[in-house]
């Protein structure tokens, strides 16, 4: 065969292989979490308009080349923040009511052609925007028809409510609402937060007042069991007397004339109406006795339930202003403490600081003194010298002698003595001399400050005078 044959029918049978898969490529199948959208020829509706698209869900489609194309839409749910604020209910109270919707693209029949209409094309930011102006519509539209109340209390219906409005309007863009979330209700007035502390309240005093009716309930059918006791117990006693009554009128009666038997006749049904109207006055007193109690017991259950609840409400009260008044005394002694510690510390260390000092002097005096402690101890007292004397001055100068009154009888004592000048001698030695302070002090009286006196001191003879002695 001619090659040139064969190159041919290769060529044609190529050609054909790639059409034959082009042909193929146009046949789309659709997943399941999408939905296809032919559009172009696509064909006309049953009125005779031009068919705008054609959604397919769950199946495949022959896409006719240059005539048609396609597009998907996306089956995935869309979360949607929508915090409306300020939204006026029937009230007239502004409210906030935030909340999160989620929707997803229908896959109904006509919604899903409302969905290639309006959504094709669209990004997810451009549909949630789309989405929520229309639910923020709605929400205004819902709350204002109904009372914060209702929209606090019963959930179910305002979410029914805002369910069946915002489907509506989702199905006209190709949208349904898959889930309605409440996150929270406020108010800026505290409205809601008044209602929740009044059911609070109403809860605790309607089991106070339960409590009351059922021990009042207990009080009263005692007391109609004690009503009925006395009234059966009556009765059998009035038909007890009505039967001996009866048979004594008999007997009377069968001995009596005609008219005898007219006249007990007659006092028999006079007796019997007594009868009747002393029951009928018996009954009417028990119930208004009854009523009476009743009423008693209802308002001292009330009295009681209102002065439970003030007495509580100023326990809480009187708590929270002890806790408030403890925590500030804690807090101020805490304060003082800290105060107080860090004084001391400080003058601690100033202490601590002043012995540093004097221990640095101490040792620089017994390195100047050669090494020897007494020495040192010796220089001290000796620069400490004139204040001791002074202490001894200020020890006897501020004494005030006004008069001395001495007993004397002249006469001398062993040593020729005689009590006048044994007594001005003791005055003076009353002083300690300095070379005693030093002895005390366990030093000896250094050279350069004078020498002892090992002869008895000088006597001091005192003749007394007639004006001396009283």
């Amino acid at each position: 065969m001619n090659p040139e044959v064969i190159y041919l029918i290769c060529a044609i049978l190529l050609v054909v292989v790639a059409f034959i898969a082009w042909i193929c490529s146009r046949y789309k199948k659709c997943p399941s979490d999408k939905i296809m959208v032919v559009y172009g020829s696509i064909g006309k509706n049953k009125d005779g308009t031009n068919r705008s698209a054609k959604c397919i869900h769950g199946g495949a489609e022959f896409v006719i080349p240059v005539f048609q194309s396609y597009s998907y839409l996306d089956l995935t749910p869309i979360s949607i923040q929508v915090d409306l604020k300020n939204a006026l209910s029937r009230q007239n109270i502004r409210i906030d009511v935030p909340s999160r919707f989620t929707v997803g693209i229908s896959t109904e029949p006509g919604v899903m052609q409302n969905a290639a209409e309006r959504l094709l094309g669209l990004q997810l930011s451009e549909i949630q925007e789309l989405s929520k102006d229309i639910i923020f519509g709605q929400l205004r539209l819902i709350i204002a028809t109904m009372d914060i109340e209702e929209i606090n209390t019963d959930r179910d219906k305002f979410l029914a409510a805002v369910s069946s409005n915002v489907e509506t309007e989702l199905k006209k863009i190709g949208l349904r609402l898959i889930n309605v979330n409440v996150t929270d209700i406020s108010d800026e007035s505290g409205y809601i937060a008044a209602l929740g502390k009044e059911a609070a309240a109403k809860a605790i005093n309607d089991a106070k007042k339960s409590v009351a009716e059922q021990d009042r309930d207990g009080s009263i059918g005692e007391a109609n069991a004690r009503m009925e006791q006395r009234i059966k117990v009556a009765e059998a006693d009035s038909i007890a007397i009505q039967g001996e009554n009866e048979a004594k009128m008999k007997i009377a009666m069968s001995d009596a004339a005609l008219k005898e038997k007219e006249a007990e006749a007659l006092k028999i049904a006079t007796t019997a109406e007594k009868i009747q109207a002393a029951k009928a006055l018996e009954e009417a007193y028990a119930a208004e006795q009854s009523a009476e109690v009743a009423r008693r017991n209802k308002e001292q259950a009330t009295l009681e339930a209102d002065i439970i609840v003030r007495a509580e409400a100023k326990k809480k009260e009187m708590e929270l202003e002890a806790e408030a008044e403890a925590e500030q005394m804690r807090r101020k002694a805490k304060g003082e403490a800290d105060a107080i510690y860090a004084k001391m510390e400080a003058e601690a260390r100033g202490v601590e600081e002043i012995l540093k000092k004097q221990a640095a002097g101490f040792a620089e005096i017994v390195q100047s003194a050669g090494g020897d402690t007494n020495a040192a101890l010796q220089l001290l007292i000796a620069d400490k010298l004139e204040e001791l004397m002074r202490v001894q001055v200020d020890a006897i100068k501020n004494i005030k002698i006004d008069k001395v009154t001495v007993w004397d009888s002249g006469a001398g004592n062993a040593n020729g003595k005689t009590s006048t000048a044994g007594f001005l001698s003791g005055l003076m030695q009353s002083v300690p001399p300095l070379e005693e302070l030093f002895s005390m002090a366990g030093l000896s009286l250094p050279e350069f400050l004078g020498k002892k006196k090992d002869s008895e001191p000088e006597k001091i003879e005192v003749t007394p005078s007639p004006e001396d002695i009283e």
